[in-house]
C-alpha cells in the first residue's frame, strides 16, 4: 500500500531513502558535468578517430548498461550498430556473469565497457580478448578497480566513473539515476568524438541544467498537487502502467522506466510505443484488468483486502503537440474503456535535453513510488 502522507514529508522520506535515491535524482545534473570532466581529464577529446567504427559494442551488467546501450542505439540510429552483449552465468554476482565477444569482432569495432562494479573477472577478460582481436576498448567503470588495470593492459581508455562519498555506504541499484548519467555521459562524449552523435560540450551542459531545473520542480520539498514526479507516483500507487511511448527518444525512457519501476519500487509495468502499443495492449484494456472490469467489489473488506490491480496508461512523449501523432487515438482507447491516464511531456529542446527530461521525471517518480510503499 502507498502511504502518501509520505510523500508531502521530506523528512520521512529522507528517513525512507536508505540508497541514497533521492540524492541520486537530484545530483544527476552534478554527476553529468562530473563525468564530462572526467571524460576530458581522461583525454577523450583529444581523440583523433580514423573513423566511424563498424559496430560499437556494450558490455556491462544490470540496468544500468541496458538502458544506456538502449539510449545511445537511439540517438546513433543506423550509421552504426550499438550491439549489447548479454551477459551469461548462473547468477547476477560479479564473479558468475561472463561476457564474450561475437565472433565477427575485430579491428573496426568498438567495445564499450560500463559497469558501477570494476570488480567483475570477466570484463578484465573482456578487455583482454578484445585487445587480442585489435578492438578498440574504453571502460567506465570506478577509479583503482581491476577492471581499470585491465583496461590499461588492453591499451585502452579508462575514464573513471564520477561517484560521490554516499555510493559506498550502500550497494549501488543498477537503475539509480546517479548510476545512469554517471556512466552514460563519458560514452556520449566519446561517440560524440567518433562522429556518432551529437553531444558536444555546450549541449551536455544544457542536460545538465534540465536535470537541475526537474531537481527543482520534483524535489521532496515540492508538494505533491505541484510535483509531477510525485503526481505521477500518487497515481501509479494501485495500478498496472501501460507504458506508451511516442517519438524516437521517448523510446528508452520508457523503457527504462518500467526497468526502475520493477527494480526500485517492486511494481510491474508493460511498455509499448505507440501505434503499435494500440494494437498490442487492446485485449488487456478490454480484460479483468481494465479500470471498467469489477470497478468496486461488493463483497471485498475494504480493511484487510487491497484494491484490485488496474491498468493505467502513461504516455510519454518526446515532441511538443501537433503534426502526425497517435497520441489523440491512444486518449480515445484508454477513455472508451474507462482507464485513467498521466501524460508527460517535456519542454522544447535538442533530442538530448528533452529525453533527459522525460528520464528525470520518471527516475524521481519510481524513486518515490519506491519510498512510499515501503520497497
Amino acid at each position: 500500500m502507498l502511504d502518501e502522507s509520505l510523500l508531502d514529508t521530506p523528512e520521512g522520506l529522507a528517513e525512507a531513502d536508505r540508497r541514497g535515491l533521492l540524492r541520486g535524482a537530484a545530483e544527476a545534473g552534478a554527476r553529468v558535468r562530473t563525468a564530462a570532466r572526467h571524460a576530458a581529464e581522461a583525454g577523450i577529446g583529444e581523440l583523433k578517430p580514423d573513423g566511424r567504427p563498424r559496430a560499437v559494442l556494450i558490455a556491462g551488467p544490470g540496468a544500468a548498461a541496458t538502458h544506456t546501450a538502449d539510449l545511445l542505439g537511439t540517438l546513433a540510429g543506423p550509421g552504426s550498430p550499438v550491439v549489447r552483449l548479454a551477459p551469461s552465468g548462473v547468477a547476477p554476482a560479479a564473479g558468475a556473469l561472463r561476457w564474450e565477444l561475437p565472433g565477427w569482432a575485430g579491428s573496426v569495432d568498438l567495445l564499450l565497457i560500463a559497469t558501477p562494479d570494476g570488480t567483475e573477472p570477466s570484463l578484465s577478460l573482456l578487455a583482454e580478448q578484445a585487445y587480442r582481436r585489435g578492438c578498440s576498448v574504453v571502460a567506465v567503470a570506478p577509479a583503482g578497480t581491476p577492471l581499470a588495470d585491465a583496461v590499461a593492459g588492453a591499451h585502452g581508455l579508462f575514464a573513471p566513473m564520477a561517484t560521490t562519498p554516499y555510493d559506498q555506504e550502500e550497494p549501488l541499484a543498477a537503475s539509480s539515476p546517479g548510476v545512469f548519467w554517471a556512466l552514460l555521459t563519458p560514452l556520449l562524449v566519446l561517440l560524440d568524438r567518433v562522429g556518432l552523435l551529437a553531444a558536444p560540450p555546450d549541449t551536455l551542459e544544457k542536460v545538465a541544467g534540465r536535470l537541475d531545473h526537474i531537481a527543482e520542480r520534483c524535489g521532496p520539498a515540492i508538494a505533491t498537487y505541484s510535483n509531477p514526479a510525485k503526481t505521477l507516483a500518487a497515481e501509479l500507487a494501485d495500478a498496472l502502467p501501460l507504458v506508451w511511448t511516442e517519438g524516437t527518444s521517448a523510446g528508452p525512457a520508457g523503457r527504462r522506466f518500467a526497468a526502475a519501476l520493477a527494480e526500485l519500487a517492486g511494481r510491474p509495468a508493460l511498455v509499448a510505443e505507440l501505434p503499435e502499443a494500440l494494437a498490442a495492449h487492446s485485449a488487456l484494456l478490454a480484460g479483468p484488468l481494465a479500470a471498467s472490469a469489477d470497478p468496486d467489489d461488493f463483497f471485498r473488506d475494504r480493511v484487510t483486502e487491497p484494491p484490485a490491480l488496474h491498468a493505467r496508461v502513461v504516455l510519454l512523449r518526446d515532441r511538443p503537440s501537433g503534426g502526425i501523432s497517435a497520441a489523440p487515438a491512444a486518449r480515445d482507447m484508454a477513455l472508451s474503456h474507462d482507464t485513467p491516464i498521466s501524460e508527460l511531456e517535456p519542454e522544447e529542446g535538442g533530442d538530448l535535453e528533452t529525453l533527459a527530461e522525460l528520464i528525470a521525471v520518471t527516475d524521481f517518480a519510481a524513486v518515490y513510488l519506491a519510498l512510499a510503499s515501503g520497497a
